[in-house]
């Protein structure tokens, strides 16, 4: 039978973390899954770890090809999936054994939902809870604050070409995928709960980045969705100005004048006057 969900696993020289994220996978509560390894030209042992697991239990499915980034090595995994849905999953990074069950349930629940994600837990060289929040345009377009493991439709990552494989440095292209997915408005679902354990180290990726190349991604992905940013900054702009135009017919109100004086300095409306959107 076909599973349901696929979970794709690109890995470059992660020998030391591997063998913990794929048992995360087996550990986890729902069975109707396929986990695609995709080795991208690594130069340690991780392929006896892959191995081991193909061995272990059929659903691993293990492929090698040359090194091409991360994007690459995702867009490689999922065309060979066969699941509904996808949830890339770090080769240095655990989902949590709940996480895919509620996940699956949402979707079933509501069909209008493209993408699931929660909140994650770092290990390695930090301790504690990533608290990710609801889903923000304003914070999505300024940075990505929503990780790539979330589980989303695989027809959305067909209609929107998948992950960008030409951008300048590598390490920004799950941001790149959220805001593909958002200008053909994709609705985000958040699981207010860990769905991931999230793995730190200094020497990772995203942590040599430096301040020019962070420059260089963010100017190639605000130039590649410009019409999204330019309606969006359009829209914004007419909100402020109509906020500002109310503030301003609001000053006539005597009322509304004492309880902007008695909020700002004392913390408490005699009349209260709507001040909350200023």
């Amino acid at each position: 039978m076909n599973p349901i969900l696929s979970i794709i696993v690109p890995c470059y020289n992660s020998e030391a973390t591997l063998e913990a994220t794929l048992k995360s996978i087996l550990n986890q509560e729902y069975q109707e899954w396929e986990a695609i390894i995709v080795n991208d030209g690594s130069e340690d042992d991780l392929e006896s770890i892959a191995l081991k697991y193909i061995k272990k239990d059929s659903r691993f499915l293990y492929f090698k090809k040359e090194n091409g980034g991360l994007g690459s090595a995702r867009n490689y995994g999922i065309e060979k999936a066969k699941g509904k849905f996808i949830v890339p999953l770090d080769s240095d990074n655990q989902i949590e054994k709940e996480f895919t069950k509620e996940a699956i349930s949402i979707f079933k629940d509501n069909s209008n939902i493209g993408v699931v994600y929660g909140n994650a837990e770092y290990y390695g060289e930090k301790s504690g809870i990533w608290e990710v929040g609801p889903f923000d345009l304003n914070r999505m377009l300024a940075h990505n604050y929503i990780d790539a493991c979330a589980i989303y439709k695989k027809s959305l990552w067909e209609q929107v070409g998948g992950y960008d494989e030409n951008m300048p440095h590598q390490g920004h292209e799950d941001w790149s995928f959220w805001i593909a997915l958002i200008s053909i408005k994709v609705k985000f679902y958040y699981l207010r709960k860990i769905t991931f354990k999230y793995y730190v180290s200094s020497k990772s990726m995203i942590n040599n980045f430096t301040e020019d190349m962070v420059l260089e991604n963010q100017d190639y992905i605000i130039s590649k969705y410009s019409r999204l940013y330019h309606a969006h900054y359009r829209t914004s702009f007419k909100y402020r100005r109509e906020l500002r135009e109310n503030f301003l017919n609001n000053l006539k109100s005597r009322k509304f004048v004492v309880d902007l004086i008695c909020d700002t300095f004392f913390s408490f409306k005699l009349f209260n006057s709507k001040l909350d959107e200023f």
